[in-house]
């Protein structure tokens, strides 16, 4: 069978952040206030969160705790108190609306919501949606702030201050124990939640460190020597909540969070941190390139780039190079179901165009289409790729048809990504056979965009697709055909959407008023053959 693997042994399933030493390192800082922890702070405030989940909070080993943050020191105090509580954990984006964030609420049944002060009526008005009587948890993020009336002070409750850590009720946890719920758009229906084990989150940290044959992406902790990264990936991501905090803690690595992406506070972070490591997404990286707020300074420090949750053009990598020649650049590629790691690039390597090869106890192959059997092809066939190993997920949560139709027999996980690989076992993604929309790595689902559309009094039928753009990748782009007689207006329809989504997936790239919608015999939207003859 021609599928490509690497071998690792198995990781351990243990506690990562136990396996740090030296615990006078910082941790986490904000690149904004300069809040921070060391490892030794983030350990006993995170067993306090933890007691105080179990004891003042009421909650049962296996309850959901949700994350509705930005970037803050305190998000993975958050994680791993939560974990060592027996909690399940799903992360929310901060941007999404009362709407989205109570549909997540919702199907993940979540028992209480961890938010800040300044997103407090967003997530109140959410919790109010879902019809469900769910404390909110609010962290102050600047001194001025004032708890909101009914809020719980995050501070209280993750304060070591009084707490006897010998009362933490302990679990008896097995590996394959569900720990992270993200959620994942479908090109059909809503958001599901991925159902990510202790195995699949400990595997794919670890694969990241231990990259067959080549140096991993940050280097140990010592006495004299720590690495530096400036997380601008959302944690709420599975990008940044695996590669960039988990992984990268494990290493003993000191994060400074950035809330959101702004070109002044991310290129300060660099300077005065001395940022060493950095995780992109093409966007920044082409920021980097071509910038002119960018100066030889801003990346003196900087070791590896290593970018991932959307495809990057060679000519786009060689850009980055030739302005910061020592950076060592790679690029990997990944699934929130995957955890998200399947294919990771060499360090060093100049082929820039390749996604990578399997990471260890990693197996991917190619298969035709149209083949029903799924056998393997060999290199330089394309196809749809496969993937399996112990970073893949347990299944989506309260949906069996999505996870049947997901996993092919053995346990092969389809990707829905056409792609091939070379004579040297270096993976190339060339297209999406799903049709999920990539606005600067974040999925947009065009069915969640349709669905509200169609909801317009004026509209009869719709369809979404992507539109290439140089700065996001992609955007939201919108054909509708209105009712018979009806007056509608693209700027309205752009408001209509906007004012019940989150601003990646608003309509950026225009409405278009059409006759039919183009569909198959079975009613399936020809979304190819917009994208042709609109989107080229």
């Amino acid at each position: 069978m021609h599928s490509v693997q690497r071998r690792k042994k198995r990781p351990k399933d243990e506690n990562l952040r136990e396996e740090r030493t030296n615990l006078r390192e910082e941790t986490t800082v904000c690149g904004v206030t300069g809040r921070n922890y060391t490892y030794g702070t983030l350990r006993d405030h995170c067993a306090a969160l933890a007691i105080r989940l179990q004891q003042k909070c009421k909650l049962d080993f296996g309850n959901t705790l949700a994350i509705c943050l930005p970037n803050v020191p305190e998000f993975p105090l958050i994680c791993f108190g939560a974990i060592e509580a027996g909690l399940v954990i799903t992360t929310i984006n901060p941007i999404y609306t009362a709407e989205e964030i109570s549909r997540q609420l919702v199907d993940s049944d979540s028992k209480i919501l961890f938010g800040t002060v300044s997103n407090y009526s967003v997530l109140k008005e959410a919790t109010k949606l879902a019809q469900r009587n769910i404390p909110i948890v609010c962290l102050k993020t600047s001194t001025d702030e004032n708890l909101p009336e009914g809020a719980i002070d995050f501070a209280e409750l993750a304060n070591p201050s009084g707490v006897h850590f010998s009362s933490l009720q302990r679990h008896s946890r097995d590996p394959d124990d569900v720990v992270f719920m993200p959620y994942s758009s479908g090109t059909t229906g809503l958001p599901k939640g991925v159902e990510l084990t202790h195995t699949n989150i400990v595997s794919n940290s670890e694969m990241l460190a231990v990259k067959a044959g080549q140096s991993s992406v940050v280097l140990p902790t010592t006495d004299s020597f720590q690495d530096v990264l400036p997380c601008v990936l959302p944690m709420f991501h599975i990008y940044g909540l695996t590669v960039t905090m988990i992984s990268k803690l494990a290493k003993g690595t000191k994060l400074v969070t950035l809330p959101a992406f702004r070109p002044d506070t991310f290129l300060n972070a660099l300077t005065e941190h001395k940022g060493t490591v950095l995780h992109a997404v093409p966007p920044i990286i082409m920021f980097l390139s071509n910038h002119d707020m960018v100066k030889p300074q801003h990346m003196e420090t900087v070791r590896n780039i290593f970018s991932g949750a959307a495809p990057m053009g060679a000519l786009d990598a060689e850009k980055l190079i030739a302005k910061a020649p020592k950076i060592v650049f790679a690029q990997g590629y990944g699934l929130t179901e995957t955890s998200p790691v399947v294919l990771i690039g060499a360090l060093g390597s100049n082929n820039y165009a390749s996604v990578g090869s399997p990471p260890p106890r990693t197996q991917a192959k190619i298969v035709d289409l149209n083949d029903p059997t799924n056998t393997a092809l060999g290199p330089n066939q394309s196809g749809e790729l496969l993937v399996r190993g112990p970073q893949v997920m347990k299944g989506y949560h309260n949906n069996k048809q999505a996870t049947d139709d997901i996993f092919t027999e053995g346990g092969w996980l389809r990707t829905g990504d056409i792609a091939h690989y070379d004579d040297n076992a270096e993976f190339y993604i060339t297209d999406r056979l799903k049709e999920l929309i990539k606005v600067k790595g974040f999925q947009v689902a065009p069915a969640e965009l349709e669905e509200i559309l169609r909801d317009h009094p004026a509209v009869a039928d719709a369809a979404v697709v992507g539109q290439p753009h140089p700065v996001s990748g992609e955007v939201p782009r919108a054909f509708i055909v209105p009712k018979q007689n009806a007056k509608i207006t693209d700027e309205e329809l752009k408001q209509f959407v906007a004012g019940k989504v989150a601003v990646y997936k608003k309509l950026e790239g225009g409405v278009t008023f059409i006759k039919e919608i183009p569909k198959n015999p079975s009613g399936k939207i020809l979304r190819r053959v917009l994208k042709e003859e609109y989107c080229s």
